[in-house]
């Protein structure tokens, strides 16, 4: 009676389970003469042809059919049979009495119906029981029966429920490998977090997805998203999308949510729509985001008002947050402040600073800094930098150098340029380029010019006889200043165009100087001046010098002055040096003083 063993077992998780609705007529014609070849041995009194038949039967949902072949097969001794026939009396609703059968059919060595047993047992809070008949299943090596048994020592916290759950996962069960897979992702991120078994992380990963493969190979949807994160993170984005798209067909609304950010990354933003309408409609928050955000740029503020609304009602933070922004954008100060409020009191960082500004916007200082404080203290870097802002303004610098070291600790560009200036002030020139590096690497052009006159100051003088040809190298400091200047830093732009002149390059100095002097730089205005006069060039020079002077530079006033004097145009020429004279500094205020003088007595004469 044990030829067929469990072969003949149909519903090995003790629930019915639907046929799987092929119905190719070649297939059904033979399934016809099975059956009919096992009716008619089981009419000749063959037990095993009447397991066969009752599972057959059963399969198709004819339990009246199935049951009285069952029987007699159990009679007979046929363990296959004994556990199908508690299947079929646990789907009639008689627990008790499909345990009874599945029992005789346990102790007859029916891994399956220790399987059902044990999930009977549990089912009724006898964990004891539950145990002892899922490990006897489990130690068979029946799939079920290990995962049934994994899942319950996880929830008893017993440290062998992993291993019982890889058992299940490497005889092929997916939701035993999608929840190994997770474990080990989850131990994976602990150890990167904490820092301990660095070296084991990337194996642990590798672990992890493995399982996660192995699972979404075998249809698990969830399995799927998290494989498909996974090489999303890694670059591998044509395969990650294909296991997105598989996992989105299946109804996972956080896969269909990824692969439209995927799409959208793409430039397929309208596919990528597709993808997030699909999504927001399951109830995912986040692609209801998506869609606001998308609809917001195409200026149709209404839809994207009410995808916003739709991402809160999904219970995502960052639908009250996005409505703040966009009544933000349209003046409604007042209506952006309610959105900001409710992300804020949810806990939403970045919508508590945006609050905070508001706030500080409107004059509200003493409201807005515990705002700006509770973002900060939660993470949000440009909190942390604001807060610099909101302290330095009261004149507390120590305070503010504070939250501009932790924003510049988190990378934050700006705050790093105030804690490089602060060192720089401080005397510690060290640490002031460490900062300054970290902001100009940053594209601080600010940065990058203090870093540049930092290194500058410790150039070695230029030897002042040297003989043969000159082979110019360029310097650190000089790449900062370009790179600076390059980002249109007006001080910067001037410096470049110094070094350029000191190099013998007018060109290159006059179009550094003219891009200086063209976006207000008095310095700029000046020395273009003075290079254009060089060559020739002294009605131009005039024009460059004018626009200095009249931005209060002494010595473009001086200039002027002199060349109104050569012209014979004293009257003009003594105007710009009493301007001069005014102006400064010192030593120019002298000499445009005796000028003025020996103008005002030619006039008088």
């Amino acid at each position: 009676m044990d030829v067929m063993g469990d072969k003949a077992t149909l519903f090995e998780t003790g629930r019915f389970v639907q046929p799987s609705g092929q119905d190719d007529a070649v297939e059904a014609a033979e399934e016809a003469a099975e059956e009919l070849r096992q009716r008619l041995a089981a009419e000749a009194g063959d037990a095993e042809a009447k397991s066969v038949l009752g599972a057959m039967l059963l399969r198709r949902g004819d339990l009246d059919g199935a049951e009285p072949h069952l029987r007699a097969a159990t009679a007979a001794g046929d363990r296959a049979a004994a556990n199908n026939l508690g299947v079929l009396l646990h789907q009639r609703g008689y627990a008790d009495e499909a345990a009874g059968w599945w029992r005789i059919a346990a102790v007859a060595g029916s891994a399956a119906a220790a399987h059902a047993l044990g999930r009977h047992h549990r089912e009724r809070g006898d964990e004891p029981a539950a145990e002892y008949w899922l490990r006897q299943s489990a130690e068979q090596g029946h799939p079920l029966g290990a995962y049934a048994l994994a899942d319950l020592l996880e929830h008893r916290g017993d440290a062998g429920a992993e291993d019982w759950m890889r058992a299940a996962a490497e005889r092929g069960h997916r939701e035993a490998a999608y929840r190994l897979a997770r474990a080990i992702d989850r131990r994976a991120a602990h150890e990167s977090e904490t820092g301990t078994g660095a070296d084991d992380g990337a194996a642990l990963l590798a672990e992890a997805e493995r399982f996660y493969r192995q699972s979404a190979a075998r249809g698990h949807r969830r399995a799927a998203l998290q494989l498909g994160a996974i090489l999303e993170r890694r670059g591998e984005l044509k395969e990650a999308g294909r296991w997105y798209l598989t996992s989105a067909k299946d109804g996972e609304a956080r896969a269909a949510c990824a692969l439209g950010f995927l799409l959208r990354d793409a430039g397929d933003t309208e596919s990528a729509a597709v993808w997030w309408l699909r999504a927001a409609q399951d109830g995912d928050g986040n692609a209801a985001n998506a869609l606001g955000a998308l609809h917001a740029e195409r200026g149709e503020t209404q839809t994207a008002e009410r995808w916003y609304r739709a991402a809160m009602d999904a219970g995502d933070d960052n639908g009250a947050y996005n409505l703040g922004l966009l009544c933000a954008e349209q003046s409604r100060t007042a209506q952006a402040e309610q959105w900001y409020r409710r992300a804020a009191y949810a806990g939403h960082r970045e919508a508590a600073n945006a609050l905070a500004i508001l706030l500080l916007q409107g004059g509200d200082t003493a409201g807005a800094e515990p705002w700006f404080s509770k973002a900060a203290e939660a993470g949000s870097v440009d909190a942390a930098f604001n807060l610099g802002i909101l302290f330095a303004g009261r004149d507390e610098d120590e305070v503010a150098l504070r939250w501009y070291e932790r924003a510049a600790a988190a990378g934050h560009t700006e705050a790093a340029l105030q804690v490089g200036i602060a060192r720089l002030r401080d005397g510690d020139e060290r640490a002031a380029e460490r900062h300054l590096r970290c902001a100009a690497g940053g594209g601080s052009p600010e940065a990058a010019y203090r870093l540049a006159t930092v290194l500058d100051a410790r150039r070695p003088p230029e030897p002042a006889h040297e003989l043969g040809e000159t082979v110019h190298e360029k310097t650190e400091c000089e790449e900062w200043y370009e790179r600076a200047a390059s980002q249109g830093h007006r001080r910067a732009q001037v410096r470049v165009g110094m070094m350029a002149a000191a190099r013998g390059d007018v060109v290159e100095a006059a179009r550094w100087y003219r891009a200086a002097a063209e976006a207000g730089s008095r310095n700029g205005a000046f020395n273009l001046g003075l290079l254009l006069a060089r060559e020739g060039s002294e009605p131009e020079a005039a024009v460059w010098w004018t626009r200095a002077a009249d931005a209060g530079h002494g010595r473009a006033a001086l200039r002027l002055a002199l060349v109104y004097a050569r012209r014979g145009e004293l009257a003009e020429g003594q105007r710009w040096a009493a301007r001069a004279v005014t102006l400064g500094p010192a030593e120019v205020s002298k000499r445009a003083a005796r000028l003025r003088d020996a103008l005002g007595q030619e006039l008088s004469a």
